[in-house]
């Protein structure tokens, strides 16, 4: 594809013509050893100039993305300017806007100024450095890392405007009228990268064609114009010979290359270039033989193709008056096909810039410049400053006056150089007139010593100036890119700098107190489960000792106490009784739960702190709630689906065999039908007022829980009521004594008298015991078999307390509780400190990044300075 140029400010030159009267005074040696010198320079920067456009797209590719920058000038320029003056040691300062079509977030206030020796050359630098290199210009000593100039400065180089060889057209919409963020608001970096990218190969394919076109000795000439300009009769009156087919209608419909003869071995001939194939004038398979007078039937078979057609034809004038017989270079006329004609060919004249040495562009008197004629001449200025413009059919216009005003305004527009050479670039004439043989036509005779000054003479104006503009352009191009690309990886370096400062603290305090925060967790869980257990088993115990007096557990049971109804009640008493007893115990064990409440809620507050000492900000917290009443429940879910927790104080401990054996005594006791049966023992507990008497208390202890009635039992009973009477009266033991001599007093008739009064005694003293004692001797004595039952097992090895399984239960569900807790602020603890890993290594890795570009785009804008000296662009052609 053909490199496409766009409108932009082209490289002026401040030399102008001198008349070709002096150049014919210059030694033929001298112009040519000035000119090969001048065409190795031009050499030496093309290559120096490619080998930058291969790094930049390597850059591109492997390293960073290359960012396509924009430059706007400031709405408030003049305020702004008061307030913070431009740097004095820079020519024509202005401050401008840089942003990124891909980022406009992004925006920097830089000067831009024009450096003393180039044209179209400036610097570029942040406001701040401005300030700061205006401080330290009186210091002769360069910073390190900065190349050199010829006015010692070392700023990156940056044009004054946008872009000209490689522009982008990021613009969409109607009339064109949107920004750039219509179309790249949705683009990524990488998209507009890509983009540039194909536009510097592009330019690279260009600057390799440039190159040929520099090492070529010879010299191409194209005239091209509007339908109907007369540049077929133009190249006639040039070769002073009607061969190019004229009429009022275009004849021109291909491109005719005409050459001298001499290249031919002196043959005048036709050769139809076939297509596909190289041209290659000694192999006769890659073109068709035709005669001169053929030319026009010729030209009108290949109307509709694309086909080349090369002219060779001798010249017998003399060098000193003939272009292409000139003695000097090899010089080949292009008649092109009319701008206007269609697009294809147009298109095709377009591309075909790159390979042209001169342009003669053949403008009708009578229309002047069409809007095809204008956009190639702005296309051509682009890398021709000096164009050679013929204003054809001139003798035709009456008020000559105004067409030449009307023409020169218009070139102005389009090609400033060339108006500022107009006399000798600019010619008003007729090529019909000067076919007529034996007429004078000095106005052409003008044009063409002008033209062979321009190719011949001046053919490192014409020749190589061309090339030096386009290079010119191009490396000024590559210094906005670099300058730009610099700046923005110096923000993105100080942008990852600003990231370490904060990130790398955070990090380290989060290493230092990783270790105390574990310590810290393990320390609250652990305090706050001891605290649970101690509790639990203060709270069972105290209650399991009131309980064994024959005192409720606790203050405020659920069931009180049941009053005494009297001998007939007592079975119903001693049932009411154990229950309330049983109800106290289970009560306790609910006050110790919630005593694991309250202490399991504080070390989750304790944890919650530990969250917010630890944490860094920024870190969310976590948003868990805890809610005390669901310890201590199991969840299940019902037929419908739904969720419902019950308590597990009315299951079994873990499923454990607790005090009572099989059934699973422990929790929820005051709802167990097994622990609620009264005995006969609850009312008259004989076995431990036989450990009493007798102190028999470890073997009488064995057998309080016993359930099931012997022989020996049933006896005591008898025995218990009278030795509980007659204890209160005279002694248990003297009361035994008496029993047993009872029968001998029997059996004297002294002895039945006193039977009366003794019995009544024993009556008296049992109605004492069932009226006085036995209110309060049933819940102690209950009291004590419940205290047995919860404390005892039975009987069975590997017994596990009543006050332990509790304790146990409490502390496990409180460690989970607070080991949840825990876990989620080590999880999110590991998680912050893994993403400031994450964040100060991507830093890490941006610093180095935007270090390496900054410092290699600040490299490549030295490169250019370079090149601009070593190959003293602005001088060539001059």
């Amino acid at each position: 594809m053909a490199q496409a140029h766009f409108p932009a400010s082209p490289v002026k030159e401040s030399h102008s013509f001198a008349g070709f009267h002096a150049d014919r005074q210059l030694k033929a040696e001298d112009v040519q050893e000035a000119y090969v010198e001048q065409k190795d320079r031009l050499v030496g920067a093309i290559d120096s100039t490619k080998t930058i456009l291969d790094d930049i797209r390597a850059f591109n590719k492997e390293k960073w993305v290359v960012r396509y920058p924009q430059l706007k000038e400031q709405p408030e320029q003049e305020e702004l300017s008061q307030q913070q003056p431009a740097p004095t040691n820079r020519r024509k300062a202005v401050r401008r806007s840089l942003s990124f079509a891909d980022d406009p977030s992004f925006e920097a206030e830089v000067f831009v100024a024009q450096r003393e020796g180039f044209n179209r050359s400036f610097t570029l630098s942040s406001i701040a450095d401005s300030l700061n290199e205006e401080e330290e210009s009186d210091d002769p000593t360069p910073k390190s890392g900065q190349g050199s100039s010829s006015n010692d400065d070392s700023d990156r180089l940056l044009p004054p405007s946008d872009f000209n060889v490689l522009r982008l057209d990021l613009k969409l919409g109607a009339h064109n009228a949107s920004t750039a963020a219509s179309l790249v608001s949705q683009l990524e970096k990488s998209s507009i990268a890509n983009l540039l990218d194909d536009r510097i190969s592009t330019s690279i394919n260009h600057i390799d064609k440039l190159r040929l076109r520099v090492e070529d000795t010879s010299s191409k000439v194209l005239v091209t114009g509007d339908l109907n300009a007369g540049k077929s009769t133009f190249v006639n009156a040039l070769l002073r010979r009607e061969v190019m087919p004229v009429d009022q209608q275009p004849c021109t419909t291909a491109f005719c290359e005409v050459h001298d003869a001499a290249e031919n071995q002196g043959k005048e001939e036709v050769h139809l270039l076939k297509e596909g194939v190289v041209y290659n004038i000694n192999d006769e398979s890659t073109f068709t033989r035709g005669a001169i007078p053929d030319l026009e039937e010729i030209v009108a078979e290949n109307e509709d193709t694309n086909r080349m057609i090369k002219l060779y034809l001798a010249d017998t004038r003399a060098p000193s008056e003939s272009l292409l017989n000139n003695g000097v270079v090899d010089i080949s006329l292009i008649d092109a096909p009319g701008l206007n004609r269609d697009s294809i060919k147009t298109t095709a004249v377009f591309a075909r810039q790159e390979e042209i040495d001169v342009v003669v562009f053949v403008v009708s008197a009578e229309n002047h410049f069409t809007l095809s004629a204008k956009e190639f001449l702005w296309n051509a200025s682009n890398e021709k400053a000096y164009l050679f413009i013929v204003v054809n059919k001139y003798d035709q216009i009456k008020n000559k006056d105004k067409c030449r005003r009307l023409v020169l305004e218009q070139i102005k527009q389009l090609s400033p150089r060339t108006y500022e050479d107009a006399d000798d670039l600019v010619h008003f004439v007729d090529s019909a007139a000067a076919l007529q043989p034996f007429t004078a036509n000095p106005s052409f005779d003008d044009l063409e010593q002008s033209l062979r000054s321009f190719v011949l003479v001046k053919r490192s104006k014409s020749k190589l100036q061309p090339v030096s503009t386009y290079l010119a352009n191009l490396l000024t191009d590559i210094e906005l890119l670099a300058g730009a690309n610099a700046i923005v990886a110096d923000s993105e370096l100080q942008h990852a700098r600003e990231e370490l400062s904060q990130a790398r603290p955070v990090l380290d305090k989060m290493k230092s107190g990783r270790d105390a925060l574990d310590t810290a967790l393990e320390s609250v869980e652990e305090d706050n489960v001891a605290k649970a257990s101690n509790k639990t088993k203060t709270l069972l115990n105290n209650a399991l000792e009131l309980v064994g007096q024959g005192q409720l557990g606790v203050k405020k049971p659920l069931i009180p106490m049941p009053t005494y109804p009297g001998l007939l009640g007592l079975w119903d008493y001693t049932r009411d009784v154990r229950r309330a007893l049983l109800a106290s115990v289970d009560c306790a064990v609910r006050m110790a739960e919630d005593e694991a409440r309250m202490t399991t809620t504080d070390g989750v507050t304790k944890i919650k702190q530990l969250g917010e000492d630890y944490l860094p900000e920024g870190v969310e917290r976590s948003k868990r709630v805890f809610m005390p009443e669901a310890m201590f429940s199991v969840a299940r879910r019902n037929r419908n689906g739904t969720k419902s927790r019950r308590s597990s104080t009315h299951g079994h401990i873990g499923g454990a065999i607790v005090a009572g054996g099989l059934h699973g005594l422990g929790i929820g006791l005051a709802q167990r039908s097994d622990l609620l049966e009264t005995t006969f023992f609850d009312i008259f507990d004989v076995h431990h007022q036989l450990s009493i008497h007798f102190g028999e208390e470890k073997a009488a202890a064995e057998e309080e829980t016993s359930s099931t009635p012997t022989a020996l039992g049933l006896v005591s009973v008898g025995v218990g009521a009278l030795t509980m009477v007659g204890g209160k009266a005279i002694g248990a033991r003297a009361m035994i004594e008496g029993i047993v001599r009872i029968t001998d007093l029997l059996g004297n008739e002294t002895a039945r008298k006193w039977a009366a009064p003794v019995l009544g005694a024993v009556t008296i003293g049992l109605t004492a015991y069932f009226v006085l004692e036995l209110p309060s001797s049933i819940p102690r004595t209950v009291g004590r078999r419940v205290r047995a039952s919860i404390l005892r097992g039975d009987g069975t090895e590997g017994e596990l307390q009543f006050v332990d399984a509790h304790a146990s239960r409490i502390s496990r569900e409180t460690r989970k509780v607070l080991r949840l807790a825990s876990w989620d602020l080590r999880e999110r603890f590991h998680g912050a400190m893994e993403d400031r890993v994450t964040e100060v290594r991507s830093a890490e890795e941006l610093e180095k990044k935007a270090l390496g570009a900054k410092e290699w785009f600040e490299c490549v804008g030295q490169k250019t300075g370079k090149i601009r000296d070593e190959a003293k662009l602005e001088a060539i052609g001059a």
